[in-house]
């Protein structure tokens, strides 16, 4: 199935990208430093702004630093392909993020007395970690698993998109957006364990259940 934000438009800002890419190469700026700073930047949105319900600043600056996993991940194919320190730190460095943007959209909700809400952020956060870790561990195993219809990318646009139209004073955007965001976000994990699960099939030897 394809996902939400399409390769057409990956490859748009992949275009827009590669020479800020280069530029910083020839700067001396490593990829592994672009994906400590895109965290920070994104953790500076969330907690900073985000949490305190500036949502609007906080989506727009999660926004902007998170368009660092296309800078970093061009960086390194520019310099010769990713290093496997470098796909270690991308990852854990994307978890740390989603962390913190979700846990922060939960806190400012909790003090707005916005349960339901709440709920719908944590549901996030623990669907989109879910997400990440089925195609961590299918790769683990020597398997494939890009599939599914919200990966990162999507899930912080929906939530992006939320934010700014509560910030702007559509007070359900936000609510119906995380509610949207858990609903694919699972439905994207039993893609990839189906996914999974049919290719183990495939690969097991005849005759064994």
């Amino acid at each position: 199935m394809a996902k939400i934000f399409q390769v057409s438009a990956r490859a748009g800002m992949t275009r827009v990208v590669e020479p800020i890419a280069r530029a910083l190469l020839r700067a001396g700026v490593t990829p592994n430093a672009v994906t400590v700073a895109g965290t920070v930047g994104v953790l500076v949105g969330a907690l900073g702004f985000g949490a305190r319900g500036h949502l609007v600043a906080g989506a727009l600056i999660v926004t902007l630093f998170a368009l660092t996993d296309l800078l970093d991940g061009t960086m390194a194919r520019m310099s010769g392909g990713s290093t496997k320190f470098g796909a270690f730190l991308d990852s854990s460095m994307d978890r740390v993020a989603d962390s913190a943007v979700f846990g922060a959209v939960a806190y400012w909700l909790a003090t707005e007395g916005n349960h339901s809400g709440v709920a719908a952020a944590l549901v996030c956060l623990a669907a989109g970690s879910l997400v990440s870790y089925v195609k961590a561990r299918a790769e683990g195993l020597g398997m494939t698993c890009n599939v599914g219809i919200a990966e990162r990318t999507e899930r912080l646009l929906i939530v992006g998109v939320g934010g700014i139209l509560t910030g702007v004073g559509v007070d359900p955007a936000l609510e119906i957006a995380l509610w949207l965001l858990a609903a694919v976000s699972i439905f994207t994990v039993g893609q990839r364990m189906t996914h999974v699960y049919r290719q183990a099939q495939q690969l097991q030897p005849d005759g064994q259940a």
